[in-house]
């Protein structure tokens, strides 16, 4: 598969709610049979994302083998549409922020624990200690980041040097920080000559106002497809993956990285969450 159509699902979920936002993500994945090959769901979108007040662990699950992963594999088999976004997974006490890749079949291809947490998320969720790039059929392989992540160019710049052609980021961005999703995604994109799919959550959820706004960029850092501010619902785009290699050609930017130069990319510390 080197020319496929990316979905991005833009939702409102209610907090703590998870069967009501899961029968809408079913419901939204059925709409996308036979129009999109991969749709990519916000940070949370079975739970909501709420920080303070709102139990974690009793929403948590685990994964491989929780019910909400099983309802989305058997949405995604119906549908044969692969499926992106994080959710709530508990491993022992630990409780981490999750994104899960599930393929057209239904089968869970992988899973990445965020791993550079806000730090306000800290006191709640336990980071991953790994990037991930998982392959999703024919020539696409999907790197993952989460929300926060999109401020470090590192991640990206890994993810593609790891084979990544498709970055997918489940987000969570409330009103005031709208340049995550205007600028930062553009610049991963452009800087690392990928496609990129960053899907926000949307509307006010009693507490906070989401800002909305996912895209799905080129490696260009060009807009393929946007939604609004306020709205509900999905967007979608069409993406040739062989003008990865195009860009990569034409400005060979990763091909000639000095490693040697970047001692302090290297360095111990700084604020990843651990």
């Amino acid at each position: 598969m080197t020319v496929l159509t990316i979905a991005i699902s833009q939702t409102a979920p209610t907090v703590g709610d998870i069967q009501r936002n899961l029968a809408d993500a079913e419901a939204r994945i059925r709409g996308l049979a036979g129009r999109a090959d991969l749709v990519v769901f916000p940070e949370l979108f079975t739970t909501g994302y709420r920080l303070n007040g709102m139990d974690h662990a009793a929403l948590a699950e685990p994964i491989p083998g929780g019910p909400s992963l099983s309802r989305l594999a058997d949405a995604a088999a119906a549908a044969r549409t692969a499926v992106i976004g994080t959710l709530l997974e508990h491993d022992g006490t630990a409780v981490y922020d999750t994104a899960i890749v599930i393929d057209a079949s239904g089968a869970l291809v992988g899973r990445y624990r965020k791993s550079h947490l806000y730090p306000a998320e800290r006191a709640h969720f336990t980071p991953g200690d790994g990037l991930t790039v998982l392959p999703l059929g024919g020539d696409l392989r999907i790197g993952l980041a989460v929300c926060f992540e999109h401020a470090f160019p590192e991640i990206f710049t890994e993810l593609a040097l790891a084979g990544a052609n498709l970055v997918a980021i489940p987000s969570a961005v409330p009103v005031g920080f709208e340049h995550l999703l205007a600028l930062r995604t553009r610049a991963r994109a452009q800087d690392n000559q990928l496609f990129v799919a960053a899907a926000n959550l949307v509307g006010f959820d009693g507490e906070t106002q989401w800002c909305g706004d996912s895209v799905v960029v080129d490696p260009r850092g060009d807009l393929l497809a946007s939604a609004g501010s306020s709205e509900v619902g999905e967007i979608l785009a069409r993406v040739d993956l062989t003008h990865v290699e195009t860009e990569r050609t034409r400005e060979p930017a990763l091909a000639n990285r000095r490693p040697e130069l970047y001692a302090h990319l290297a360095a111990q510390g700084g604020a990843t969450g651990e």
